[in-house]
């Protein structure tokens, strides 16, 4: 026996979307003003999370080309005289033939300054130091010329000095062919090193030939770092024997060292103080949502009239309820799509000006515009149960 009791139509998705987008078509404006505080809160976290990204990426691609499997070895203290202690001239050889190891080059500090002139003044160091480098050290080290050539058996002899990047930018040279003085004697620049990250000591030093060192600037043989390139899987087992070997007889007056461990360190703290940024940005987008409640309550208030009319065509409470969500929703999802976008925008711009890789972690992308949807929902809650409360003989009178 069919029932005489009526049943209100069902919305279907395309409906809801269609009467909940209405308010946001009345009201261009407001709408703009409601989604900039959503799109301010996302803009900061997504740019926070992809500039840190972006960092480390660089970080770890300067890791991949440099690589880990560099150690150095330099001398410590002595324990009985408190002074430095002095590696053994055999150390670079002796180290070359533990299993495992590829290259190995030495370096030994030099009492000498190197200025362009003699009208500067000797203490005018520039933070630059002069150093005897061994033929293997460009090997051990990954290092590239960036203009000139490296040191050899021939010119190695003479007065011939290699640049690191920093003390030919420090010193103003430019290219080979330049003269700089070291003590009392002029040097050629015969070469200018490319950036070496991992080993900044050699950045800010003038190289000359390790047989020039000994005859010109009285260098007494003895290495002070050196440095040993062994395959990935030998690095722990050559760091074992590295002190012993070095100084059989004084194994503990050896330092021992891997120089990719601050850049690893930097990678892995790399976004630290992300989390206070983070914060300010979850602030700005809880005081989105709040102009977003605000923005609905208003809406409400506005709209009784048309409520009242919805609700005497017979609409059910339920109805008015999920048209005021859906309104929030696409009200909040406007603006974390702007944010997104915005954020995006910013960490292309950082990444590009700073020559970083471009990197904007598709779980920030996800978890932001997600947050948007979660703050829309709880911030439509409130004026769409008002809405749906309203009576619709009230509301009829009202508007």
């Amino acid at each position: 026996m069919p029932s005489d009791r009526l049943t209100p139509a069902r919305l279907g998705p395309r409906d809801v979307v269609h009467v909940g987008s209405a308010g946001l078509r009345a009201r261009p404006m407001r709408v703009v003003l409601s989604a900039l505080g959503i799109a301010i809160g996302i803009a900061t976290m997504i740019a926070v999370v992809g500039i840190s990204a972006s960092s480390k990426a660089q970080l770890l691609q300067q890791l991949d080309k440099l690589g880990t499997n560099m150690l150095k070895v330099a001398p410590g203290e002595d324990l009985f005289s408190g002074e430095r202690a002095k590696l053994p001239k055999e150390a670079p050889g002796m180290i070359g033939r533990i299993p495992g190891v590829e290259h190995v080059g030495a370096v030994g500090d030099l009492k000498q300054t190197v200025r362009r002139s003699e009208k500067i003044s000797k203490d005018d160091t520039g933070g630059l130091s002069v150093k005897a480098a061994g033929e293997d050290l460009l090997k051990a080290l990954g290092g590239t010329v960036g203009t000139g050539t490296w040191l050899n058996d021939a010119n190695g002899r003479y007065p011939s000095v290699v640049l690191g990047s920093v003390a030919a930018e420090r010193l103003g040279i430019t290219a080979p062919g330049q003269q700089v003085l070291i003590g009392s004697q002029y040097f050629t620049v015969i070469g200018i090193l490319d950036p070496l990250p991992l080993v900044p000591e050699v950045e800010r030093a003038a190289l000359v030939g390790w047989q020039a060192a000994g005859t010109l600037l009285d260098f007494d043989g003895h290495p002070t770092q050196i440095y040993e390139r062994s395959s990935d899987a030998s690095v722990e087992s050559v760091g074992k024997l590295l002190a012993r070997t070095a100084d059989p007889q004084n194994p503990q007056n050896v330092k021992v060292s891997n120089p990719s461990a601050a850049l690893q360190a930097k990678a892995a703290t790399e976004g630290a103080f992300d989390s206070l940024l983070l914060g300010l940005g979850g602030v700005a987008l809880l005081v989105g949502g709040v102009g977003v409640a605000n923005t609905m309550i208003i809406s409400v208030l506005e709209r009784r009239h048309e409520i009242g009319l919805r609700r005497s065509l017979g609409a059910t409470r339920g109805q008015i309820r999920i048209q005021f969500v859906t309104e929030s929703l696409l009200l909040s999802g406007l603006g974390g799509l702007a944010g997104v976008l915005l954020g995006s925008a910013a960490t292309y711009v950082f990444a590009a000006s700073g020559g970083m890789p471009w990197v904007v972690p598709l779980w920030a992308v996800g978890g932001g515009f997600a947050a948007t949807l979660l703050i829309g929902s709880v911030a439509g809650l409130y004026p769409a149960v008002r809405a749906a409360r309203l009576s619709p003989t009230l509301a009829l009178q009202a508007g």
